[in-house]
């Protein structure tokens, strides 16, 4: 294609969205509203993936917290019989200052916000390798005996139930992407169809001094992907805001600790960033490839 009529093409596509102001509007509302509604379902899915990964990485593994206060000899003999438990590999033991060091550098670029809290919330523990995850309902049973020990943290329900929930969400979620991305499909159609009846006359005449089929149509193909781009945009602009501004509510001194098993924003974003790009653009897209075979006939 020529440059004077890649030119022409761009044109005749952003004079079609201004001409149909009302329906580009809604068209691009539409598609912003589908994908803020995909990126909120992302986010759920992806977090939750993302917790029920760092529990897998610690399934063969029970981390024993223990009581405040207790002397090292204490912390010494303590370890000594968790390890004589049948069914234990071997023991970790990780004092407080390591468990807040490791959790700094799971953070990264955020681990700074740890520095603000004026005293180490985090307990000692054992951290307790079994054998077998077979082992590991003996194992916890053996370690809740213990009057040191104030909490056994076991993984194997949490990861079950993190599935469970983001299955339903994803099965949820698939459902309402879908119904939203039909009615997001109907109105760009619509809105290319407009834009084909207001050039009706000028299209006929183009086609009686010999244009192509194909340079008839990409002037409206790009239309409508440029709508969907554009909602697209706005979605990850939402997305992104939302996300930042919850993520920085729970990383408050009040929820710090519950941060660290979430995704950091650059994560999110890098995970969904293209997604929404060609997801609008391909809408969009198709949007307009309906109502060209539907109303165009050239």
């Amino acid at each position: 294609m020529k440059l004077r009529s890649i030119q022409y093409v761009l044109q005749q596509s952003f004079r079609g969205i201004w001409r149909n102001k009302g329906m580009s509007v809604a068209s691009i509302s539409s598609v912003a509203a589908s994908l803020t509604i995909l990126g909120l379902i992302m986010i759920l899915i992806l977090n939750m993936s993302h917790l029920a990964g760092l529990a897998q990485s610690q399934f063969d593994s029970v981390q024993a917290f223990l009581v405040d206060d207790l002397e090292p000899a204490d912390i010494e003999v303590l370890g000594k019989q968790i390890a004589d438990i049948s069914g234990v590999a071997y023991v970790q033991y990780e004092s407080k200052e390591a468990a807040l060091a490791n959790m700094k550098e799971r953070w990264g670029q955020q681990g700074y916000l740890l520095d603000t809290l004026e005293e180490n919330p985090l307990p000692n523990s054992y951290i307790v390798h079994v054998g077998h995850i077979s082992e590991s309902d003996h194992v916890v049973e053996q370690l809740n005996s213990f009057t040191e020990i104030d909490e056994v943290k076991y993984y194997r329900d949490i990861i079950d139930n993190l599935i469970r929930a983001a299955e339903l969400i994803r099965s949820v979620g698939l459902l309402v992407i879908v119904t939203l991305v039909f009615i997001t499909i109907f109105i760009i159609s619509n809105t290319i169809k407009l834009t084909i009846n207001a050039r009706k006359r000028e299209i006929n005449i183009m086609k009686y001094v010999g244009a192509t089929n194909w340079f008839v149509r990409w002037p409206f193909m790009i239309e409508g992907t440029l709508l969907g781009f554009i909602g697209a945009c706005i979605a990850l602009i939402l997305v992104y805001f939302g996300y930042h501004t919850v993520f920085d509510m729970v990383t408050t001194r009040f929820f710090v600790i519950f941060s660290a098993y979430l995704l950091t924003v650059q994560e999110m974003m890098s995970r969904t960033v293209m997604m929404f790009i060609v997801l609008g653009a391909g809408v969009g897209a198709l949007g307009s490839i309906i109502s060209l075979r539907r109303y165009l006939e050239v």
